[in-house]
Order: structure tokens, then sequence, then C-alpha cells
């Protein structure tokens, strides 16, 4: 039994770590980090497995808890997140940024312990190459690997693998794979933009360079072992996990990885579940649970890897939070996740669905010779909501065309510079726009933001030396373990 649904819990007050207890507001009591265990040559792990949810707060650990609760039992399960807690990290960047970090100069502090700008992907605030935790593990023999649900050459990887003075320069990261020498021996996610171009062909060129190319699930267990890989997955990210072939994609991909990985020397691999970040900064609810159930499907995975090889070491961290994600909003005293449990596809997915059956149904009018629309139905979206809607919510949907209709007719009539400053409408987004409103009265969720927040955020550890990573942390100080624990 894990926890009572009688009891209250008061994680956000309270956490346990380790038999010491830490206020969340007095902080009575603190690890200090300079002042841990000092770990032998002898006796470093194995195998080191960095991974990062981006964008996920305490909040979002909260959430999944009651997400993935079993409504039938007394109890509310134990999730595989607290299992492992080991404490906090601050994330804020270098002074010159502030305190709220972006994915960059958030992972570039996670992957080389030096803190940046906002943007920076692992060069300092003089625009200096820095050294990864990736490129050392290279360095010292270990074959080394990044599984992600982004493309390979966003933020989080790219800080891994390369260095640029700006994250936005995707090309320019793409090319450095291959132009400033292969820095891993698998790389798994999205973004064949980048490298399949008309100016250049880089995934032409890996494959020249020894490597196998994948497009498809299906093929990871087509794969020859002892051979790097590349797979590229998708034009950018990868879908949604709620519209994935594979909801649970992370999994293979990550079994996979530490398959062709798996060597004498050990290594080093980066996974990242990088759409719960997405998911906060559209406020949405849906995609944010479903990619966290991603993101505890492959922990999973990962304890039943370390129990097999105990010389292996899984940190889990974040990079931020997101979203000012709450669990209540509107001093209702409730957060209900039901809804969220049985949805089968995004709400991007559903908003196109409707606009698809909208111009179906403008056809069929059109057909009939009449001025007279028919209205979507109600319960064709409650289908693909996998909910039943009340009434006012079908009517709200419904009232979606005709306002974007007023604000197109608005904006046609601003001036040039206006038009410069804002977006025109746009239809997808109402109704997207509308349907999260929907389910954020249901659940009762609360946002506050749809950027990054400065708070903490945890961090967890199982497997060889995983007690090093205890307490109150800096993001630097993870990587500066994970180089020591590498034998820098």
């Amino acid at each position: 039994m894990f926890i009572s649904k009688l009891t209250t819990t008061l994680f956000s007050t309270l956490i346990i770590f380790n038999g010491i207890s830490l206020s969340t507001y007095s902080c009575a009591a603190t690890i200090d980090v300079n002042k841990q265990t000092v770990v032998s040559q002898q006796d470093l792990p194995k195998n080191i497995i960095m991974v990062v949810a981006d964008g996920m707060g305490p909040a979002y650990t909260s959430a999944y808890r009651y997400f993935n609760d079993d409504p039938t039992t007394v109890e509310i399960e134990q999730t595989v997140f607290e299992r492992h807690l080991k404490g906090l990290s601050s994330t804020y960047p270098e002074a010159i940024s502030g305190y709220v970090t972006d994915s960059a100069a958030a992972a570039t502090a996670l992957a080389t312990g030096i803190k940046t700008y906002n943007g920076a992907i692992s060069v300092d605030v003089d625009k200096k190459p820095l050294l990864t935790v990736l490129q050392w593990a290279k360095q010292q023999g270990k074959k080394t690997g990044v599984v992600v649900t982004s493309r390979i050459n966003h933020a989080t990887p790219a800080s891994y693998l390369s260095h640029n003075e700006s994250r936005k320069n995707y090309n320019e990261l793409a090319n450095s794979y291959i132009d400033n020498g292969i820095q891993a021996d698998v790389y798994f996610g999205g973004g064949w933009k980048n490298y399949i171009r008309d100016d250049r062909n880089i995934v032409a060129e890996f494959t020249q360079a020894g490597f196998q190319y994948i497009d498809r699930y299906s093929q990871l267990n087509t794969l020859k072992a002892n051979q790097p890989v590349l797979g590229l997955f998708a034009k950018t990210s990868l879908p949604w996990a709620l519209d994935d072939s594979n909801k649970h994609r992370l999994t293979p991909l990550t079994q996979t990885a530490i398959k062709q990985l798996t060597n004498q020397a050990g290594f080093f691999m980066l996974v990242e579940a990088s759409q719960i970040d997405w998911g906060g900064h559209d406020n949405d609810i849906a995609a944010a649970m479903h990619e966290m159930d991603d993101l505890a499907n492959v922990m999973l995975y990962l304890e039943s890897f370390v129990a097999q090889n105990p010389d292996t070491l899984v940190v889990l961290t974040a990079d931020h939070s997101t979203g000012g994600f709450t669990l209540a909003a509107n001093k209702d005293y409730r957060w209900e996740p039901q809804v969220l449990r049985s949805m089968k596809h995004s709400i991007t997915t559903i908003a196109e669905k409707i606009i698809a059956q909208d111009k179906l149904n403008d056809a069929a009018s059109h057909q009939a010779n009449t001025q007279l629309k028919r209205p979507i139905k109600g319960d064709q979206i409650s289908q693909w909501l996998n909910f039943p809607l009340s009434t006012t919510e079908i009517e709200q949907l419904q009232q979606v065309e005709p306002l974007f209709h007023a604000q197109t007719q608005h904006y046609a009539l601003l001036d040039k510079r206006l038009k410069e400053q804002q977006s025109p409408p746009s239809l997808k987004n109402s109704y997207r726009r509308a349907l999260l409103s929907i389910i954020d009265k249901r659940t009762n969720t609360g946002w506050t933001t749809s950027g990054h927040t400065a708070i903490d955020v945890p961090v967890f550890a199982f497997g060889k030396h995983s007690e090093q990573f205890s307490g109150q942390l800096d993001n630097t100080d993870i990587a500066n373990k994970i180089f020591s624990l590498l034998g820098k």
C-alpha cells in the first residue's frame, strides 16, 4: 500500500529525502553537495544513463500520481518517480539571463557543469565551446547515444553533442554532427528536415561513415549489432504520444539504443522526454500527462535494466518547469484527471478533425443547394475526445467558427504595422483553445504562463552511486558529479 486515499498528501510541503526532512519553505536541513563520498576510480559506474524530462516541474510528477491512480483501489498507487526521488535542483542560467532559464542554457548546465546565457548550446558567455559529459565519455572509450522525442538537433540533445551560439541554428547544428566529428554511436529522434536538405544530405554522409539509417519504428528490430545507427522517425519532432503509433515510443527506442551501445567499456546515453515541455507551453494537460506516461514507462524499463546490470547509474531530472501548472484552480478544491486517461488523440488532432468535418459539411450544404450549414455534431466530437460533452460544451465549440470569422474580419482592417505585431487568426488554434478550455474546466487545471518558470525541479536517481545525487543541488552539480563518475 502506498498512500491511503482517505489521507491528504502534503508532498508540496514536506519531502523526505533519505531520512532527512526538507521543508520546501524553511529548508531546515540540506546536504552539502561538495561533501559527498568520493568514489574510487576503480568503482565507477560502467554505464550512465542521463534522462531529461523537459519542462517537468514538481507539479507534473504529482499530477502523474493521480493520473496514474487506479480508481478501483483504496490506495493511491506509488509511481516510479516516488521510488527514486533524491532531491531538488535549481535551474537559473548565467546572471546575464536573469533567473528563468530556457532549455538551451539549462541543458548546457546539465551537460557541461557551466552556466551560460539563454539560447546558448554548450558555449560559455564568451561563446567559447565547453566540454560535455557525452564528449568526455566518448574520449574515455565509451559508446555514446541520444534518444529524444524532439528532433535530434533540438536544444537538449544538441547541448550534449555540439556547440553553437544559438539554439535556433538548426541546420548549423545538424551540419556539426558530421563536421565537428561524430560524437555518438546512436541517434534516435526526429529531424530529417535538417538532415535531408536541398543543399546537403547529412543522412547520406552518416551512411558513408558506416552508420545504419532507419526512419520507421518497425525497423528497430532489423538493426545489425556493433554498427552505429541514425534513426530519424519524423520530419521535425515525433508525434505527440497521444497521436503516435506507439504511445510508449521512448521504451523501444531506449531498449534498442542500449542493445546497440552495450560493450565491455560501457556507455553514456542521453534520453529526453522532450514534449512534456511542449504540453506545458501549450497549457495542454492531456498532452503533458500522456508524455509523462511515456516517460514513466521508460523509467520502469530502466529499473529492470539496472536490476540486471547493477553497474549502471540512471539520473533523471528536468531542465526547468513549464507553464506554471497547478493541480486545482479558481478556489475550487479539486483536481480530476479522469477524462485525461481515456483520451486517444491530441487536442491538435481533434481540432484538425473538426475542421475537416466542417469542410465536409460545407460541401454537403453546397451540393444540397442550401445556405444552411449543418453544424458539427457534438456526439462526433465526444467520440474523438473519448468522453461525452455537455450541451454547454457543445455550444461553446459551435461558437468557435463564427467568432473566428469575426476575428478574421477585424484583422483584415488593421494597418500594416499592427498586422506585423500579431499573427493572423487561425481556425485550428481557435478550436484548440476552446477544447483546452473545456478540459481545463473538467479537470480544474490551472496555468500561470505559456513559458518557463524559475522553480526548482526534482532529481531522481537509482543504480550505482545514485546516492551522490541526494539533497539540494544546482543543475551544474549534476554534470560535475557525472564527470567525476566518468573518471574526470
